[in-house]
């Protein structure tokens, strides 16, 4: 039975745009700086400027997709392990999450679950999201957060700083090249 949050009714957005800014904060969180490097802070928000309400709209979808597609890859690798998915990386994550309450007030942890979980299980993080409204102001932030620190669970269990963006560019070459031929 087809559901209405399949995968494959969901826009995938601007996922390089996501992966970048993805990619950006891994960096800053990798160099070991207790802030924000204010000027590549200044570059991420002149570029989300320049996106204006439909890039928004495609940042968040690729942001949804980038969600998606790590969980799936971390679907994969719990159970080549005999692990579940759910019980080895949301309660991790979302514990994080708790140690972080500037970034994820405890009102947005339910729904950034929600997102980690449909993925999880198969479904599309931008459609199960879409059922309760737009996003909102208060979920921009935690949402980004929420893949940063998938991206980096996926870089720990690796022990490769960069696992989780070559993970998503080297399946974009691929998709690219079956595009092409």
């Amino acid at each position: 039975m087809s559901s209405p949050c399949d995968p494959k009714y969901a826009p995938v957005g601007d996922i390089g745009a996501a992966l970048m800014m993805i990619d950006s904060r891994l960096k800053a969180v990798y160099d070991s700086k207790t802030e924000t490097d204010p000027e590549q802070q200044q570059m991420v928000d002149q570029f989300a400027a320049t996106l204006g309400p439909t890039g928004l709209d495609e940042l968040l979808d690729g942001t949804g997709t980038l969600i998606y597609m790590f969980m799936q890859w971390l679907r994969k690798a719990c159970e080549d392990a005999d692990e579940d998915v759910i019980e080895y990386s949301v309660s991790a994550l979302v514990a994080t999450m708790r140690m972080m309450p500037k970034t994820f007030r405890p009102e947005v942890i339910p729904t950034m679950a929600g997102l980690l979980i449909a993925a999880g299980i198969g479904l599309s993080p931008n459609l199960w999201r879409a059922q309760y409204g737009p996003w909102t102001d208060a979920e921009m932030n935690p949402l980004e957060a929420t893949a940063v620190l998938l991206a980096e669970h996926i870089n720990r269990i690796t022990g490769d700083h960069d696992f989780a963006t070559r993970l998503i560019t080297e399946a974009l070459s691929r998709s690219d090249q079956t595009d092409e031929g």
